[in-house]
């Protein structure tokens, strides 16, 4: 277990400084660790701008908080459906349009175990075209503001990657010959997390020093994703991990996309998370990444695939 710099504690926000005069934007913010991380940096000063699919659940979770910090935070949010690129594009020009800065782009939402093979109206299977395409495109849409601002992506992957086939299955991209829930998740995660690594090269190389890019993931935090995609099945068990000790409220789970998002000086080689057992649960930091997560042809072979598939060019 690496020792962690933050000591026995962990990151928390109480290490956070004020974010006032910071604006921050969140995909997937109604709920879960997106909701909580989007509260706890309203409660530093920050302007957050949540990037949501559903504008009802957006401005019930914009009251709530405002209910229990002040009216005076500033939250608001924009429509974003990261199933739909057409959607993502339209998002990001608002977003654009509206912000004058972005601190960081924080890639939250996401989709998980959907139990039959789905895929998005541009034509990938469901949990590759939310979790990884959606994300990829709007990195990049948005990386010229985030340059401008020196500002952070970070990417909040999960432990998924280390499952299923443990790489990138570029024959068959879709599963059309041998689908599941878990191994269609798995890969989707272990494409985000691969990608950010990339980044990191790739700006490495272009002299792009004032980007940072940063992975991590909420370890297994009680929060409603299985419930949202996922099967009959993977609902009742989930719903009974949360009576144990092996889950966490989504409030810790936001911790470590926190850290990345504002502490200062953090090693972007880093992978972040709980660093208890099974890096589940337990205090925040920096722990193991599996080296298939760094496998440097794989990483390659995606980006570009990615750049392919949604037709996005970072302009470095």
């Amino acid at each position: 277990m690496e020792q962690n710099i933050f000591g026995k504690k962990g990151w928390t926000p109480e290490l956070m400084k004020s974010q006032k005069g910071k604006t921050f934007l969140i995909t997937g913010a109604t709920s879960g660790t997106g909701f909580e991380a989007a509260k706890i940096l309203a409660s530093k000063g920050a302007k957050v701008v949540m990037l949501n699919r559903n504008p009802k659940k957006s401005e019930d979770s914009i009251a709530a908080i405002k209910k229990e910090l002040s009216n005076n935070v500033d939250v608001s949010f924009i429509r974003v459906d990261l199933a739909e690129q057409a959607s993502v594009r339209k998002a990001a020009e608002e977003v654009l349009k509206k912000e004058t800065r972005i601190d960081a782009l924080m890639c939250n939402g996401a989709i998980a175990q959907v139990p039959t093979q789905k895929l998005t109206v541009d034509g990938w299977e469901s949990q590759m075209g939310v979790n990884h395409y959606g994300h990829f495109t709007l990195q990049a849409l948005l990386y010229p503001l985030i340059e401008k601002s020196k500002g952070r992506i970070v990417t909040v992957g999960s432990m998924g990657y280390d499952m299923g086939i443990k790489s990138i299955k570029f024959d068959d991209m879709n599963w059309d010959k041998d689908y599941t829930g878990n191994n269609a998740y798995s890969q989707s995660k272990l494409a985000q997390i691969m990608s950010i690594y990339e980044l990191q090269d790739r700006l490495e190389k272009a002299g792009k020093t004032d980007v940072k890019a940063y992975a991590c993931h909420p370890g297994s935090s009680r929060t409603s994703l299985i419930n949202t995609s996922g099967s009959l099945m993977m609902r009742i068990i989930f719903s009974l991990m949360k009576l144990s000790p092996l889950t966490q409220s989504a409030e810790k789970g936001s911790y470590p996309e926190l850290m990345c998002a504002t502490e200062q000086d953090l090693d972007q080689k880093g992978f972040y998370g709980p660093t208890g057992r099974s890096n589940w649960t337990g205090p925040v930091g920096a722990h193991k990444l599996e080296p298939h997560a760094k496998d440097k042809a794989v990483a390659e072979k995606l980006w570009e695939l990615s750049e392919k598939e949604t037709g996005m060019t970072w302009n470095f």
